[in-house]
């Protein structure tokens, strides 16, 4: 009987899987890139389509380089190769005749925190920002916008977009609605953003968000010229002593056998949470793609999402995964409880291709304590988003409190000042949650010391993991169920045989 270590917050506990039972593992990471800053000159050069950047750039003009804070994958790696891909990308400008003192480096973060310093030193390489001499832009989203299309739907940006000479942006590619087109999506108004949605995070066929991202790209590239490179990335690679994990079964043997293990849940809760920030990741890149950003973006998902996937043979009645200590969006912080359900059901069991992993009337099993703690102030929509769902998660009166949120000039203010999120940020993380929400019979959080914020959410509070298991068993029948292994998230290709 195979021992599945699992990451809830900043425990490890131990699940016991069955011998039918499906423990879900990604790949190794595959070969890198040698040289990242030679890959990147080389796609500016030569792109999948469209002409190479020395023939968009306009000497003496002013570019516009689009950035996004590297929140994913989870964990987040000391040394990223998007910081590597930026350099170049601003180099290359100055050399074609467009000095960084008329280059503005945009900061699309979407409806999360405003990123600060010390994320903005985490964007670029210490080289670049030494001698980069343009600007620095934050996105706001509740700022000075310029409108490019009319609608339906009306989009409006920001103004570094629109009064540039060439827009290039510098993404990876992690999912439809991150990198690529969707990093001028998230440059783009609140509205915009919060209708941005998807049923699977790798299928533009079923992701609304997608198309809304190509049509605002479509927008801009009739009145500034585009340019995108994307970047796909190997799963990070963790040092130490959980070297292996998750795709080595013999590192997840030796983690849950060992006695350091117990010793580490016997540390108090700061203590073990700065362990785990302390362990040392890396991020390589495996493709390196330019063109419109919607095509590089588009190739190097799929390029990721072969290198990265994990092959599942049918949908299973009943997925447990654990839930880490840590923030979708920079800077990472303690997940309040809905954050903690974005994390399991808007984006781990949103990463399929082909089907969903779960089959429907399944059972989701999330391992976390999932405990009613909000960051002050950075989380502090997310208590609006509470107060509002006290009386049940009636959809229109969420809608109403979406509106109320939307229009409360204190908590924007907030958000503009850097202080905390934008207030619809909860709204469309449970947005997220729904697609795994309408497909789950029941949703049981294994270890939840808040009954009340689990029920609140439709969930059903189990004290610890191995009851809950007992009642996932008991609602699959004689069904197998299984196991995701994780963080780091990964794709999972359903419909497809192992081996």
């Amino acid at each position: 009987m195979p021992r599945v270590p699992l990451l809830a917050g900043s425990r490890v506990v131990v699940a016991e899987a069955g011998d039918d039972d499906v423990v879900l593992q990604p790949p190794p990471p595959g070969p890198a890139v040698a040289d990242v800053a030679a890959a990147v000159r080389d796609a500016l050069r030569f792109p999948l389509a469209g002409p190479p950047l020395e023939a968009l750039a306009t000497r003496g003009g002013r570019a516009t380089v689009v950035v996004e804070p590297p929140a994913l994958p989870i964990p987040t790696a000391l040394r990223d190769p998007r910081a590597a891909a930026t350099a170049v990308v601003v180099e290359e400008l100055e050399r074609t005749g467009m000095p960084s003192a008329r280059q503005t480096l945009l900061v699309a973060g979407g409806l999360a925190r405003r990123v600060g310093r010390h994320e903005l030193e985490s964007l670029v390489t210490p080289d670049l920002a030494r001698a980069f001499r343009g600007r620095v832009e934050v996105h706001d989203a509740e700022g000075d916008l310029v409108d490019v299309a009319s609608g339906p739907p009306a989009l409006r940006v920001h103004r570094a977009l629109v009064d540039a000479d060439l827009v290039v942006a510098v993404t990876a590619a992690e999912t439809v609605l991150h990198g690529g087109p969707a990093a001028l999506l998230a440059a783009a108004d609140a509205a915009s953003q919060r209708a941005s949605a998807a049923e699977s995070l790798l299928e533009a066929g079923s992701a609304p968000g997608w198309r809304r991202a190509v049509a605002l790209e479509r927008a801009l590239a009739r009145r500034t010229p585009l340019l995108g490179v994307s970047l796909a990335l190997n799963h990070p690679r963790f040092a130490g002593v959980a070297y292996g994990y998750p795709y080595d079964e013999a590192a997840l043997e030796r983690i849950a056998a060992s006695p350091a293990r117990r010793l580490y849940g016997l540390l108090p809760a700061p203590l073990r949470a700065r362990v785990l920030h302390a362990l040392r990741a890396e991020t390589t890149a495996s493709a390196v793609f330019a063109g419109p950003p919607s095509v590089a973006h588009a190739e190097a998902l799929l390029r990721a999402i072969d290198g990265r996937s994990a092959p599942l043979a049918a949908p299973l009645a009943a997925v447990c995964l654990g839930i880490p200590r840590v923030t979708p969006f920079l800077p990472r912080e303690r997940p309040n409880p809905l954050l903690a359900a974005y994390l399991g059901l808007g984006l781990a069991l949103r990463l399929w291709r082909d089907a969903p992993p779960l089959a429907p009337g399944g059972t989701i099993v999330l391992v976390h304590r999932f405990v009613r703690h909000f960051v002050h102030p950075t989380q502090q929509p997310y208590r609006t988003f509470f107060a509002a769902a006290r009386q049940g998660r009636d959809p229109a009166a969420l809608a109403a409190a979406e509106r109320a949120a939307a229009a409360d000039e204190r908590a924007v203010a907030t958000y503009r000042s850097g202080a905390s999120c934008h207030p619809l940020l909860p709204f469309a993380d449970w947005a997220a949650c729904a697609p795994a929400l309408a497909r789950a019979g029941s949703v049981l959080v294994a270890g939840c010391r808040d009954a009340g914020a689990a029920r609140q959410l439709g969930f059903v509070p189990v004290h610890a993991l191995a009851p809950a298991l007992t009642m996932a068993r008991e609602q699959a029948g004689s069904r197998p169920i299984g196991f995701l292994v994780a963080p780091p998230y990964f794709p999972v290709r359903t419909g497809e045989p192992p081996g």
